[in-house]
Protein backbone atom coordinates (compact mmCIF):
# COMPACT_ATOMS: atom_id res chain seq x y z
CA UNK A 1 0.00 0.00 0.00
CA UNK A 2 1.35 3.44 -0.97
CA UNK A 3 1.12 6.58 1.12
CA UNK A 4 1.72 10.06 -0.23
CA UNK A 5 4.76 12.06 0.75
CA UNK A 6 2.69 14.54 2.78
CA UNK A 7 1.58 11.72 5.08
CA UNK A 8 5.16 10.66 5.73
CA UNK A 9 6.31 14.25 6.34
CA UNK A 10 3.44 14.85 8.78
CA UNK A 11 4.25 11.71 10.76
CA UNK A 12 7.97 12.50 10.74
CA UNK A 13 7.31 15.91 12.30
CA UNK A 14 4.78 14.54 14.78
CA UNK A 15 6.97 11.76 16.11
CA UNK A 16 10.21 13.65 16.67
CA UNK A 17 11.92 12.52 13.48
CA UNK A 18 12.54 15.81 11.70
CA UNK A 19 11.95 19.55 12.21
CA UNK A 20 12.11 22.55 9.87
CA UNK A 21 15.34 24.44 10.60
CA UNK A 22 14.98 27.88 12.23
CA UNK A 23 11.20 27.47 12.27
CA UNK A 24 10.76 30.15 14.97
CA UNK A 25 12.16 32.65 12.43
CA UNK A 26 10.00 31.48 9.57
CA UNK A 27 12.13 28.48 8.44
CA UNK A 28 15.16 28.49 6.17
CA UNK A 29 13.64 26.99 3.03
CA UNK A 30 14.32 23.28 2.65
CA UNK A 31 16.68 23.09 5.62
CA UNK A 32 15.83 20.34 8.07
CA UNK A 33 17.02 19.36 11.54
CA UNK A 34 17.09 15.68 12.38
CA UNK A 35 15.25 14.98 15.62
CA UNK A 36 15.89 12.26 18.22
CA UNK A 37 14.55 9.30 16.26
CA UNK A 38 15.70 10.38 12.80
CA UNK A 39 19.23 10.88 14.15
CA UNK A 40 19.21 7.34 15.52
CA UNK A 41 17.75 5.92 12.29
CA UNK A 42 20.40 7.76 10.27
CA UNK A 43 23.16 6.46 12.55
CA UNK A 44 21.88 2.89 12.25
CA UNK A 45 21.86 3.12 8.44
CA UNK A 46 25.36 4.60 8.43
CA UNK A 47 26.64 1.92 10.83
CA UNK A 48 25.21 -0.85 8.63
CA UNK A 49 26.89 0.70 5.58
CA UNK A 50 30.24 0.92 7.40
CA UNK A 51 29.96 -2.65 8.62
CA UNK A 52 28.91 -4.10 5.27
CA UNK A 53 31.35 -2.21 3.04
CA UNK A 54 34.38 -1.68 5.30
CA UNK A 55 34.30 -3.78 8.48
CA UNK A 56 33.44 -7.05 6.74
CA UNK A 57 36.00 -6.43 3.97
CA UNK A 58 39.75 -6.00 4.02
CA UNK A 59 40.03 -4.02 0.77
CA UNK A 60 38.14 -0.82 1.67
CA UNK A 61 39.57 1.79 4.04
CA UNK A 62 37.34 4.16 6.04
CA UNK A 63 38.28 7.85 5.86
CA UNK A 64 36.99 11.18 7.18
CA UNK A 65 38.20 14.20 5.22
CA UNK A 66 37.76 17.96 5.68
CA UNK A 67 34.75 19.82 4.29
CA UNK A 68 36.88 22.70 2.98
CA UNK A 69 39.74 21.80 0.62
CA UNK A 70 42.40 23.86 -1.11
CA UNK A 71 40.53 25.82 -3.82
CA UNK A 72 42.81 24.45 -6.56
CA UNK A 73 41.23 21.06 -5.88
CA UNK A 74 38.06 22.25 -7.58
CA UNK A 75 39.93 23.71 -10.53
CA UNK A 76 41.69 20.39 -11.14
CA UNK A 77 38.45 18.41 -10.88
CA UNK A 78 36.66 20.74 -13.33
CA UNK A 79 34.07 21.71 -10.73
CA UNK A 80 34.72 25.42 -11.19
CA UNK A 81 34.27 25.10 -14.93
CA UNK A 82 31.51 22.53 -15.36
CA UNK A 83 29.70 21.74 -12.10
CA UNK A 84 26.50 23.48 -13.08
CA UNK A 85 22.78 23.20 -13.65
CA UNK A 86 21.01 24.66 -16.66
CA UNK A 87 18.65 27.43 -15.52
CA UNK A 88 15.89 29.20 -17.37
CA UNK A 89 14.15 32.46 -16.36
CA UNK A 90 10.65 33.75 -16.84
CA UNK A 91 11.18 37.37 -17.96
CA UNK A 92 7.71 38.38 -16.83
CA UNK A 93 8.21 37.40 -13.18
CA UNK A 94 11.99 37.28 -12.90
CA UNK A 95 11.70 33.76 -11.46
CA UNK A 96 14.44 31.26 -12.17
CA UNK A 97 13.97 27.50 -12.57
CA UNK A 98 16.07 24.44 -13.28
CA UNK A 99 15.31 23.49 -16.86
CA UNK A 100 15.65 19.75 -16.27
CA UNK A 101 13.37 19.94 -13.22
CA UNK A 102 10.60 21.68 -15.17
CA UNK A 103 10.77 18.98 -17.84
CA UNK A 104 10.86 16.17 -15.26
CA UNK A 105 7.76 17.60 -13.54
CA UNK A 106 6.04 17.73 -16.93
CA UNK A 107 6.81 14.04 -17.46
CA UNK A 108 5.47 13.14 -14.01
CA UNK A 109 2.20 15.01 -14.55
CA UNK A 110 1.65 13.00 -17.76
CA UNK A 111 2.82 9.67 -16.43
CA UNK A 112 -0.39 7.92 -15.31
CA UNK A 113 1.83 5.08 -14.03
CA UNK A 114 3.20 4.30 -17.47
CA UNK A 115 6.68 2.86 -17.72
CA UNK A 116 9.41 5.00 -19.26
CA UNK A 117 9.08 3.53 -22.75
CA UNK A 118 5.29 3.95 -22.79
CA UNK A 119 5.51 7.51 -21.48
CA UNK A 120 8.11 8.51 -24.09
CA UNK A 121 5.89 7.08 -26.81
CA UNK A 122 2.85 8.91 -25.45
CA UNK A 123 4.71 12.26 -25.38
CA UNK A 124 6.41 11.75 -28.75
CA UNK A 125 9.92 12.10 -27.34
CA UNK A 126 12.98 9.91 -27.87
CA UNK A 127 13.87 9.64 -24.17
CA UNK A 128 13.03 10.99 -20.72
CA UNK A 129 16.47 12.37 -19.94
CA UNK A 130 16.21 16.20 -20.06
CA UNK A 131 19.98 16.78 -19.97
CA UNK A 132 20.53 14.67 -23.10
CA UNK A 133 18.84 17.43 -25.11
CA UNK A 134 21.47 20.00 -24.18
CA UNK A 135 20.61 23.54 -23.09
CA UNK A 136 19.15 24.58 -26.44
CA UNK A 137 17.09 21.41 -26.71
CA UNK A 138 15.72 21.79 -23.18
CA UNK A 139 14.73 25.39 -23.89
CA UNK A 140 12.97 24.37 -27.11
CA UNK A 141 11.10 21.59 -25.28
CA UNK A 142 9.95 23.98 -22.53
CA UNK A 143 8.77 26.65 -24.96
CA UNK A 144 6.79 24.09 -26.97
CA UNK A 145 5.33 22.00 -24.15
CA UNK A 146 5.39 24.11 -20.97
CA UNK A 147 4.20 27.59 -21.90
CA UNK A 148 3.08 28.52 -18.37
CA UNK A 149 5.18 29.47 -15.34
CA UNK A 150 5.06 26.46 -12.95
CA UNK A 151 4.30 28.71 -9.95
CA UNK A 152 2.17 31.59 -11.28
CA UNK A 153 0.43 29.32 -13.82
CA UNK A 154 0.42 32.28 -16.23
CA UNK A 155 1.99 32.39 -19.68
CA UNK A 156 5.77 32.69 -19.32
CA UNK A 157 8.33 34.43 -21.47
CA UNK A 158 11.24 32.03 -21.33
CA UNK A 159 14.88 33.07 -21.66
CA UNK A 160 17.67 30.93 -23.05
CA UNK A 161 19.05 28.21 -20.74
CA UNK A 162 22.26 29.25 -18.96
CA UNK A 163 24.56 27.23 -16.75
CA UNK A 164 24.68 28.13 -13.05
CA UNK A 165 27.52 26.80 -10.89
CA UNK A 166 26.36 24.89 -7.82
CA UNK A 167 29.43 25.53 -5.67
CA UNK A 168 28.90 27.32 -2.35
CA UNK A 169 31.78 29.62 -1.48
CA UNK A 170 33.02 31.26 1.70
CA UNK A 171 36.18 33.01 2.89
CA UNK A 172 38.99 32.02 5.21
CA UNK A 173 40.88 34.67 7.12
CA UNK A 174 40.13 38.21 8.35
CA UNK A 175 39.76 39.77 4.90
CA UNK A 176 37.18 38.65 2.35
CA UNK A 177 38.68 38.93 -1.13
CA UNK A 178 39.53 36.69 -4.08
CA UNK A 179 42.65 35.32 -2.39
CA UNK A 180 40.69 34.16 0.68
CA UNK A 181 37.88 32.51 -1.30
CA UNK A 182 37.31 28.80 -0.69
CA UNK A 183 34.48 26.38 -1.43
CA UNK A 184 32.27 24.09 0.60
CA UNK A 185 32.73 20.71 -1.01
CA UNK A 186 29.90 19.79 -3.42
CA UNK A 187 30.78 16.08 -3.13
CA UNK A 188 32.89 14.05 -0.75
CA UNK A 189 35.14 12.22 -3.20
CA UNK A 190 37.82 14.72 -4.24
CA UNK A 191 39.76 14.59 -0.96
CA UNK A 192 39.88 10.82 -1.36
CA UNK A 193 41.63 11.37 -4.68
CA UNK A 194 44.04 13.97 -3.30
CA UNK A 195 44.84 11.60 -0.39
CA UNK A 196 45.46 8.66 -2.73
CA UNK A 197 49.25 8.95 -2.70
CA UNK A 198 49.37 9.46 1.07
CA UNK A 199 47.38 6.26 1.56
CA UNK A 200 49.83 4.32 -0.62
CA UNK A 201 52.79 5.73 1.30
CA UNK A 202 51.43 5.11 4.82
CA UNK A 203 49.38 1.91 4.56
CA UNK A 204 49.70 -1.51 2.97
CA UNK A 205 46.91 -0.80 0.50
CA UNK A 206 47.42 -2.47 -2.85
CA UNK A 207 45.35 -2.33 -6.03
CA UNK A 208 42.49 -3.17 -6.03
CA UNK A 209 41.38 -1.26 -2.93
CA UNK A 210 38.83 1.37 -1.99
CA UNK A 211 38.50 4.49 0.13
CA UNK A 212 35.17 5.14 1.83
CA UNK A 213 33.73 7.95 3.89
CA UNK A 214 30.52 9.47 5.19
CA UNK A 215 30.42 13.24 5.19
CA UNK A 216 28.60 16.50 4.54
CA UNK A 217 28.42 18.12 1.11
CA UNK A 218 26.85 21.37 -0.03
CA UNK A 219 25.21 22.48 -3.26
CA UNK A 220 23.56 25.78 -4.09
CA UNK A 221 20.47 24.10 -5.51
CA UNK A 222 18.14 26.57 -7.17
CA UNK A 223 15.04 24.38 -6.75
CA UNK A 224 15.41 22.17 -3.69
CA UNK A 225 12.36 20.32 -2.51
CA UNK A 226 10.43 17.09 -2.10
CA UNK A 227 11.18 16.95 1.63
CA UNK A 228 14.70 15.52 2.03
CA UNK A 229 15.12 14.44 -1.57
CA UNK A 230 16.99 17.56 -2.68
CA UNK A 231 18.58 19.83 -0.06
CA UNK A 232 21.45 22.28 -0.11
CA UNK A 233 23.20 20.51 2.78
CA UNK A 234 23.31 16.73 2.72
CA UNK A 235 25.40 13.69 3.62
CA UNK A 236 26.98 11.20 1.26
CA UNK A 237 28.20 7.67 1.89
CA UNK A 238 30.80 7.21 -0.80
CA UNK A 239 33.30 4.59 -1.98
CA UNK A 240 36.06 5.24 -4.50
CA UNK A 241 37.39 1.85 -5.55
CA UNK A 242 40.72 1.85 -7.42
CA UNK A 243 41.48 -0.87 -9.96
CA UNK A 244 44.13 -1.68 -12.54
CA UNK A 245 44.43 0.63 -15.55
CA UNK A 246 42.53 -1.81 -17.73
CA UNK A 247 39.18 -0.91 -19.30
CA UNK A 248 37.83 -4.48 -19.29
CA UNK A 249 38.73 -5.13 -15.64
CA UNK A 250 37.33 -1.74 -14.65
CA UNK A 251 33.99 -2.58 -16.26
CA UNK A 252 33.93 -5.95 -14.50
CA UNK A 253 34.41 -4.15 -11.18
CA UNK A 254 31.71 -1.63 -12.15
CA UNK A 255 29.22 -4.47 -12.67
CA UNK A 256 30.29 -6.11 -9.40
CA UNK A 257 29.77 -2.84 -7.57
CA UNK A 258 26.25 -2.56 -9.01
CA UNK A 259 25.42 -6.00 -7.69
CA UNK A 260 26.96 -5.23 -4.29
CA UNK A 261 24.88 -2.09 -3.92
CA UNK A 262 21.64 -3.81 -4.88
CA UNK A 263 22.37 -6.64 -2.45
CA UNK A 264 23.02 -4.10 0.33
CA UNK A 265 19.68 -2.41 -0.22
CA UNK A 266 17.57 -5.57 -0.53
CA UNK A 267 19.27 -7.96 1.89
CA UNK A 268 20.80 -5.62 4.48
CA UNK A 269 18.35 -2.71 4.50
CA UNK A 270 15.33 -4.83 3.51
CA UNK A 271 13.87 -2.87 0.59
CA UNK A 272 11.63 -4.86 -1.76
CA UNK A 273 13.37 -5.69 -5.03
CA UNK A 274 10.51 -4.43 -7.20
CA UNK A 275 10.83 -1.01 -5.51
CA UNK A 276 14.35 -0.59 -6.93
CA UNK A 277 15.82 -0.42 -10.41
CA UNK A 278 18.96 0.61 -12.28
CA UNK A 279 18.72 3.41 -14.81
CA UNK A 280 21.78 3.76 -17.02
CA UNK A 281 22.81 7.27 -18.04
CA UNK A 282 22.13 8.12 -21.65
CA UNK A 283 24.50 11.07 -21.54
CA UNK A 284 27.76 10.45 -19.68
CA UNK A 285 29.70 13.00 -17.66
CA UNK A 286 33.06 14.07 -19.05
CA UNK A 287 34.92 11.77 -16.62
CA UNK A 288 32.77 8.64 -17.00
CA UNK A 289 33.04 5.50 -19.12
CA UNK A 290 29.77 4.16 -17.68
CA UNK A 291 27.21 5.38 -15.17
CA UNK A 292 23.95 4.23 -13.65
CA UNK A 293 21.53 5.40 -10.98
CA UNK A 294 19.84 3.21 -8.40
CA UNK A 295 16.27 4.46 -8.31
CA UNK A 296 13.56 3.90 -5.72
CA UNK A 297 9.84 3.80 -6.40
CA UNK A 298 8.67 6.92 -4.56
CA UNK A 299 4.92 7.70 -4.30
CA UNK A 300 5.12 9.63 -7.60
CA UNK A 301 7.56 7.49 -9.57
CA UNK A 302 11.14 6.21 -9.61
CA UNK A 303 13.73 8.75 -8.36
CA UNK A 304 17.45 8.42 -7.88
CA UNK A 305 18.86 7.47 -4.46
CA UNK A 306 22.38 6.43 -5.50
CA UNK A 307 24.74 6.63 -8.44
CA UNK A 308 27.51 4.29 -9.59
CA UNK A 309 30.14 5.60 -11.99
CA UNK A 310 33.14 4.23 -13.81
CA UNK A 311 35.22 7.41 -13.46
CA UNK A 312 38.17 6.06 -15.52
CA UNK A 313 41.41 7.64 -14.25
CA UNK A 314 40.23 11.18 -14.90
CA UNK A 315 40.44 12.50 -11.34
CA UNK A 316 43.89 11.20 -10.44
CA UNK A 317 45.23 12.29 -13.83
CA UNK A 318 43.86 15.80 -13.34
CA UNK A 319 45.31 16.12 -9.84
CA UNK A 320 48.67 14.88 -11.10
CA UNK A 321 48.73 17.44 -13.93
CA UNK A 322 47.60 20.41 -11.83
CA UNK A 323 49.59 19.67 -8.66
CA UNK A 324 52.71 18.34 -10.37
CA UNK A 325 52.73 15.42 -7.90
CA UNK A 326 53.14 11.85 -9.10
CA UNK A 327 49.85 10.01 -8.56
CA UNK A 328 50.92 6.77 -10.21
CA UNK A 329 50.63 3.40 -8.53
CA UNK A 330 53.69 1.15 -8.59
CA UNK A 331 52.85 -2.55 -8.59
CA UNK A 332 55.16 -4.19 -6.00
CA UNK A 333 55.16 -7.50 -7.88
CA UNK A 334 55.48 -6.49 -11.53
CA UNK A 335 57.03 -3.05 -11.17
CA UNK A 336 54.41 -1.67 -13.55
CA UNK A 337 53.49 1.98 -12.97
CA UNK A 338 50.14 3.47 -13.92
CA UNK A 339 47.33 5.76 -12.81
CA UNK A 340 44.51 3.42 -11.75
CA UNK A 341 40.90 3.65 -12.81
CA UNK A 342 38.21 4.34 -10.22
CA UNK A 343 34.73 2.89 -9.69
CA UNK A 344 32.55 5.14 -7.58
CA UNK A 345 29.47 4.20 -5.56
CA UNK A 346 27.81 7.17 -3.89
CA UNK A 347 24.83 6.83 -1.56
CA UNK A 348 22.71 9.76 -0.35
CA UNK A 349 22.35 9.16 3.39
CA UNK A 350 19.39 11.50 3.85
CA UNK A 351 17.65 9.93 0.88
CA UNK A 352 18.21 6.49 2.37
CA UNK A 353 16.55 7.58 5.62
CA UNK A 354 13.66 9.04 3.64
CA UNK A 355 13.33 5.82 1.67
CA UNK A 356 13.24 3.83 4.91
CA UNK A 357 10.35 5.94 6.17
CA UNK A 358 8.47 5.37 2.92
CA UNK A 359 9.28 1.68 2.62
CA UNK A 360 8.33 0.59 6.13
CA UNK A 361 5.46 2.95 6.97
CA UNK A 362 2.06 1.27 7.21
CA UNK A 363 -1.51 1.90 8.32
CA UNK A 364 -3.80 -0.97 9.16
CA UNK A 365 -7.33 -1.56 10.41
CA UNK A 366 -7.58 -3.91 13.40
CA UNK A 367 -10.31 -6.43 14.17
CA UNK A 368 -12.10 -3.91 16.38
CA UNK A 369 -12.03 -1.43 13.44
CA UNK A 370 -9.49 0.78 15.13
CA UNK A 371 -6.72 2.09 12.92
CA UNK A 372 -3.05 1.59 13.72
CA UNK A 373 -0.06 3.45 12.32
CA UNK A 374 3.05 1.28 12.42
CA UNK A 375 6.53 1.69 10.99
CA UNK A 376 7.90 -1.79 10.37
CA UNK A 377 11.59 -0.98 10.49
CA UNK A 378 13.86 -4.05 10.33
CA UNK A 379 15.31 -4.59 13.79
CA UNK A 380 18.75 -3.37 12.79
CA UNK A 381 17.32 -0.04 11.58
CA UNK A 382 14.82 0.71 14.36
CA UNK A 383 15.79 3.85 16.30
CA UNK A 384 14.56 2.34 19.58
CA UNK A 385 15.01 -1.39 20.14
CA UNK A 386 13.08 -1.82 23.42
CA UNK A 387 10.49 0.34 25.18
CA UNK A 388 10.07 -0.43 28.88
CA UNK A 389 6.87 0.43 30.76
CA UNK A 390 5.71 0.10 34.35
CA UNK A 391 2.00 -0.71 34.12
CA UNK A 392 1.16 1.53 37.08
CA UNK A 393 3.23 4.69 37.43
CA UNK A 394 2.46 5.07 41.14
CA UNK A 395 3.58 1.53 41.99
CA UNK A 396 7.13 2.11 43.24
CA UNK A 397 8.10 -1.57 42.91
CA UNK A 398 7.01 -1.69 39.27
CA UNK A 399 8.83 1.55 38.55
CA UNK A 400 12.03 0.32 40.22
CA UNK A 401 11.98 -2.98 38.32
CA UNK A 402 11.25 -1.25 35.00
CA UNK A 403 14.07 1.24 35.59
CA UNK A 404 16.50 -1.58 36.38
CA UNK A 405 15.54 -3.42 33.17
CA UNK A 406 16.02 -0.15 31.24
CA UNK A 407 19.48 0.39 32.74
CA UNK A 408 20.54 -3.17 31.95
CA UNK A 409 19.32 -3.23 28.33
CA UNK A 410 20.59 0.28 27.63
CA UNK A 411 24.17 -0.93 27.99
CA UNK A 412 23.73 -2.76 24.67
CA UNK A 413 20.66 -1.29 22.97
CA UNK A 414 18.98 2.07 22.56
CA UNK A 415 15.91 1.85 24.78
CA UNK A 416 13.14 4.15 25.96
CA UNK A 417 11.43 4.31 29.34
CA UNK A 418 7.83 5.52 29.28
CA UNK A 419 5.29 5.78 32.11
CA UNK A 420 2.87 8.31 30.58
CA UNK A 421 -0.74 7.62 29.58
CA UNK A 422 -2.57 4.30 29.44
CA UNK A 423 -0.66 1.25 28.27
CA UNK A 424 -2.58 1.10 24.96
CA UNK A 425 -1.54 4.63 24.02
CA UNK A 426 2.06 3.82 24.89
CA UNK A 427 1.96 0.83 22.54
CA UNK A 428 0.53 2.94 19.72
CA UNK A 429 3.20 5.58 20.19
CA UNK A 430 5.98 2.99 19.95
CA UNK A 431 4.33 1.48 16.87
CA UNK A 432 4.62 4.87 15.13
CA UNK A 433 8.27 5.16 16.17
CA UNK A 434 8.95 1.65 14.87
CA UNK A 435 10.08 0.03 18.13
CA UNK A 436 10.20 -3.78 17.66
CA UNK A 437 9.52 -4.76 21.29
CA UNK A 438 7.66 -3.27 24.26
CA UNK A 439 8.29 -4.68 27.74
CA UNK A 440 5.68 -4.15 30.45
CA UNK A 441 6.28 -4.63 34.17
CA UNK A 442 3.04 -5.39 36.06
CA UNK A 443 1.82 -6.83 39.37
CA UNK A 444 2.86 -10.38 38.49
CA UNK A 445 6.35 -9.17 37.61
CA UNK A 446 7.01 -8.31 41.24
CA UNK A 447 6.03 -11.82 42.31
CA UNK A 448 7.84 -14.03 39.76
CA UNK A 449 10.27 -11.70 37.91
CA UNK A 450 8.46 -12.15 34.59
CA UNK A 451 7.44 -9.42 32.17
CA UNK A 452 5.11 -9.11 29.19
CA UNK A 453 6.94 -8.60 25.89
CA UNK A 454 4.92 -7.39 22.92
CA UNK A 455 5.93 -7.82 19.28
CA UNK A 456 5.35 -4.71 17.14
CA UNK A 457 4.33 -6.46 13.92
CA UNK A 458 2.10 -9.24 15.22
CA UNK A 459 1.07 -7.43 18.45
CA UNK A 460 1.47 -10.84 20.11
CA UNK A 461 2.23 -10.71 23.84
CA UNK A 462 3.93 -13.34 25.93
CA UNK A 463 5.46 -13.62 29.36
CA UNK A 464 9.13 -14.32 29.78
CA UNK A 465 11.67 -14.13 32.58
CA UNK A 466 13.13 -10.65 32.86
CA UNK A 467 16.67 -11.99 32.59
CA UNK A 468 15.81 -13.83 29.33
CA UNK A 469 15.13 -10.69 27.31
CA UNK A 470 17.27 -10.59 24.18
CA UNK A 471 17.26 -9.02 20.75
Amino acid sequence: MWFNLETIVSRAKRRWFVYPNSEIYGWLANAWDFGPYWSLLKKNIADLWIRHFTQERDDIILMDTAIIAHPTTWKASWHLASFADALIDDKKTGQRFRADKIIEDYFEKNRDWLNDEELAKKLWVKNLSPESRGNEGMRDFIVKNIPNNPESKKTAEWTECRNFNLMLDTHLGPVANDSSKVYMRPETCQSLFTDFKAILDTTRARIPFGLAQIGKAFRNEITPGQFLYRTREFEQMEIEYFVENDEKKAMETYITRKNDCMQYRTEIIGIQKDHLRFKDHEKLAHYAAAATDVEYLYPRWFWEIQWIHNRTNFDLTQHQEVSGKDMQYSDPFTGKRYIPWCIEASFGLGRQVMVSMLEFYDEETLENWESRVVVRFPKQLAPIKFAIFPLVKKDTQQVEMAENIFKKLSKEYKCEYDDWWAIGKRYRRQDEIGTPYCITVDHQSIEDWTVTIRDRDSMEQKRIKADEINF
